[in-house]
């Protein structure tokens, strides 16, 4: 072991890993700055330090040399921190702010970069992911210059509480696997075993995409050998690689041998093991997702004993930090049902919205085609981030469960304080609300007369200090108002976690008994509030198709009669609804009220018919909507692209630094994607971008109309259009070189699939377009937003344009508002 100081401490130490020995240097000095920047669950961020390094003014930081001064006047200044002894940096001068390391490099080499606790990192001007919950497996490949290299890294509020730790480490080998972050299966005897999906990660170390790639296993005997995806330069890719594990059902644990093989040369070797489990324990079991294709899985609680008949589905969702096995396991198994717990994509991951919404989805599913449950039998329920879930899912698909139960919740992630955000809620000031109404999907209280259809059972510790009781008493005063079908329990002295009870609370399960589904045909009232029909849109027999004003709630009260052959009923903020007259017989003639106006008859044509009424000054008979229009298979918003195995399509066609971006950008969002949502994701240059290659699937687009090939290919017809110094919108034009546009666009060659396009006028247009908080869950992103770099500093008097296009995807129809 040997010191050098070179303006910090350098530590080299030898870490054992198999097959290899590499050499770590840990950072030990700094300066930080802080607070200074916000970032929150909406589209709107600042950040005073990213201001003044995509401007070009950032000074160098010295020791006690002013950054800035805050809205006080009061200067906030560089101050030195030095790594405790467990080797994390701590205190208050880095809260909402900024640590500044230095690594001397002696030449130009590549290296692993591992950060902890941190939203993100600047290396030497370029982003990188972060490691907020301190997980310890973001192994980021970096490369040095000769000399100089600095680490800008971004720490949140509670990045000091549990610390910041840096290092660099110098690999033997600059293609191998990673078994840090592994996702794996359990054998279960009982199940199919002779190819099960894993999910390991593989490290290109190097300066050229690494194509060509496979990996073989060898479990018992058994080899598979599965193509690898291409990994870009200079990062990381966790791949899904097949086992073939039918010949290693005994109990205990099995040793998997895995090559990563280049054109048929071995070129790095790993072993991991599997767990081979006894009938009627709880079990892992992976599959493929339909969201970006990655590996993921889910657990269960199976069934203890089955009594010939179909067993109840109990969907379990975790809170956070909890593993899905973990979920699971605090369930004693059931002898009338399986319990099966989804991930959320990670221990954290979204919050149960947006992509751990739909991981559950895809688990629902799933789980329905593996263990053919009883249709009416479908129950829901979850603890603390879970109980948010369960308020969440239950609020948004009301027809999927006959009863949920929310434990230790909470109902809105603003009112739990996990918002963060810059608007206020009910801002009356245009441009804030037309971006607070993107965040109405994740309102659980303005969604909450969609409980009527549910039973609901609310379980909490009255001594919980984690998640207040407060929340179930206020949706208890709240469900008391309409709801005449729910229980209500707060555990004498129970805190936030008070042992398995805390989920596997038996009167939770007696009142899951008592509860079922009714089927369409015997509900003759729907009452469903929806914010986004491209979410949710449907209760049983009627659905929301399209809206009046997008994202504005919209409502549907309808009452059925077979005997009178009539529905009426009210609507609000409904364009165009949908009614499946099954139950009327054929050839009846049945009449339609709506909101007081004139009924409209209808012949009934078939015994399974939907027919869809769109409004004008009234109601009326129209035919299905074309699915090139807004509605419940595509209706924005810009976040729509990112799923649907979407592919990263980058610009090359620019100017060198503009090109860097590009791919830097979507570099690091699929290193942001892979840390929240354990995924994985293609990306693939303008030039190698063909439609016909990537059918049906999302698309991100990076650059603009002069940069990018694939801009013409996917937006010729689009209104939004983005060049150098310009954008228009339809006739409204916008100019400057520091100008950003987030939008998205449906693929005209796909009847579901969409474009998620991250663009800007200029260089600095495109870094202010760095920020992607809208990875976090229950983000609020608009169809459409423009805006400057001043943004960073302003905040929304930075905003140009924001809104959302017609139901016929027109800017004309639309919704914006604009300065």
């Amino acid at each position: 072991m040997r010191k050098i100081i070179l303006g910090l401490f350098i530590v080299l130490i030898c870490i054992l890993n198999p097959a290899r020995s590499q050499t770590t240097y840990k950072f030990t000095d700094g300066l930080a700055v802080g607070p200074c920047h916000q970032y929150g669950r909406e589209a709107i961020y600042k950040d005073e330090f990213a201001y003044q390094l995509y401007s070009g003014t950032l000074s160098k930081p010295q020791d006690g040399s002013v950054f800035i001064k805050n809205e006080k006047g009061e200067e906030l200044k560089w101050k030195p921190v030095k790594s405790d002894t467990s080797g994390r940096f701590r205190g208050e001068a880095f809260t909402n702010g900024y640590i500044y390391l230095t690594y001397q490099s002696p030449k130009e080499q590549s290296v692993l970069l591992n950060i902890t606790g941190h939203d993100m990192v600047y290396v030497n001007g370029v982003p990188r992911g972060g490691d907020a919950y301190r997980y310890g497996w973001m192994h980021l490949p970096v490369q040095l210059k000769k000399g100089n290299n600095e680490f800008y890294i971004r720490v949140a509020r509670f990045g000091r509480f549990g610390g910041i730790t840096a290092k660099l480490t110098f690999p033997v080998k600059n293609i191998a696997f990673n078994t840090d972050d592994l996702t794996l299966p359990h054998i279960v005897p009982s199940l199919k075993n002779d190819s099960l999906w894993m999910g390991i990660v593989v490290l290109n170390n190097t300066s050229k995409k690494l194509s060509d790639l496979e990996a073989s296993t060898d479990l018992s005997g058994k080899l598979i050998t599965t193509k690898l995806p291409e990994i870009p330069p200079m990062s990381s890719r966790k791949v899904g690689i097949l086992v073939g594990a039918s010949d290693s059902l005994s109990i205990g644990k099995h040793k998997v041998s895995i090559k990563l093989e280049q054109n048929r040369k071995v070129i790095d070797e790993t072993n991991v093991e599997l767990e081979s489990i006894a009938e009627g324990k709880h079990y892992s079991r992976t599959f493929l997702s339909n969201i970006d294709g990655s590996v993921q899985y889910y657990s269960v609680a199976p069934q203890s004993k089955s009594d010939g008949k179909a067993p109840s589905l109990f969907l379990s969702v975790h809170g956070a930090e909890v593993q899905a096995i973990n979920q699971a396991r605090a369930y004693k198994p059931k002898d009338w049902g399986v319990v099966v717990a989804p991930t959320n994509r990670r221990p954290r991951g979204f919050n149960w919205e947006d992509w751990g919404r739909m991981d559950a989805l895809e688990v629902l599913e799933i789980a329905k085609k593996q263990y053919k449950p009883d249709p009416s039998r479908i129950y829901l329920t979850g603890h603390s981030m879970g109980g948010h879930g369960t308020w969440f899912l239950g609020a948004t698909y009301p027809g999927n469960w006959a009863a949920i139960a929310p434990s230790a919740g909470y109902p809105n992630l603003s009112s739990y304080g996990s918002h963060d955000g810059q608007i206020p809620e009910n801002s009356a000031i245009p441009m804030e609300a037309i971006l607070l109404r993107a965040s109405n999907p994740s309102n659980v209280l303005a969604l909450a007369t969609n409980y009527k259809s549910l039973g609901v059972y609310i379980a909490h510790g009255d001594a919980d200090k984690t998640v207040s009781v407060e929340y179930a008493r206020q949706m208890r005063k709240l469900l008391g108002t309409f709801h005449n079908d729910f229980s209500y329990y707060e555990y004498p002295g129970g805190e936030h976690w008070y042992g398995d009870e805390s989920v596997d609370w038996a009167p939770i399960f007696n009142f899951f008994s008592w509860h079922k589904i009714k089927k369409d045909t015997a509900d003759n009232h729907i009452d469903i509030k929806i914010a986004n029909p491209g979410i949710s849109y449907k209760m049983r027999w009627a659905g929301i198709y399209q809206q009046i004003s997008p994202l504005n709630y919209s409502r549907i009260q309808l009452d059925r009669d077979k005997i009178k052959n009539n529905i009426t009923g009210k609507t609000e903020n409904a364009a165009l609804i949908s009614l499946d007259l099954t139950g009327f017989d054929t050839g009846r003639t049945i009449n339609i009220s709506l909101d007081s106006l004139a009924a409209i008859p209808y012949t009934v044509k078939n015994s399974d018919e939907t027919i869809y009424l769109k409004k004008s000054s009234n109601w009326e008979i129209t035919s299905k909507p074309d699915l090139t229009q807004k509605g419940p298979a595509r209706n924005g918003t810009f976040k729509d692209g990112f799923k649907s195995r979407m592919v990263y399509v980058y610009a090359t066609k620019g100017s060198p630094e503009e090109n860097a971006w590009a791919f830097e950008k979507a570099r690091f969002d699929s290193e942001t994607w892979y840390f929240r949502g354990n995924g994985a994701v293609d990306i693939v240059t303008d030039k190698d971008f063909d439609p016909a290659k990537f059918q049906d699937r999302g698309i991100v687009l990076y650059g603009n109309s002069e940069n990018n090939l694939a801009w013409n290919k996917l937006l010729a017809d689009c209104p939004v259009k983005v060049s150098r110094g310009k954008i228009f919108v339809g006739e409204s034009q916008f100019t400057g070189e520091d100008l950003a546009a987030y939008f998205v666009w449906p693929r005209k060659d796909s009847q579901t699939e969409s474009i998620s396009i991250i663009s800007g006028t200029g260089i600095k247009g495109f870094k202010a377009a760095n920020a992607n908080q809208y990875f976090s869950g229950g983000s609020g992103f608009a169809d459409l937003m423009i805006f400057s770099a001043e943004m960073l500093k302003s905040g929304v008097e930075g905003v140009k344009m924001a809104g959302f296009f017609g139901n016929d995807w027109s800017d004309e129809k639309g919704d914006f508002v604009k300065k």
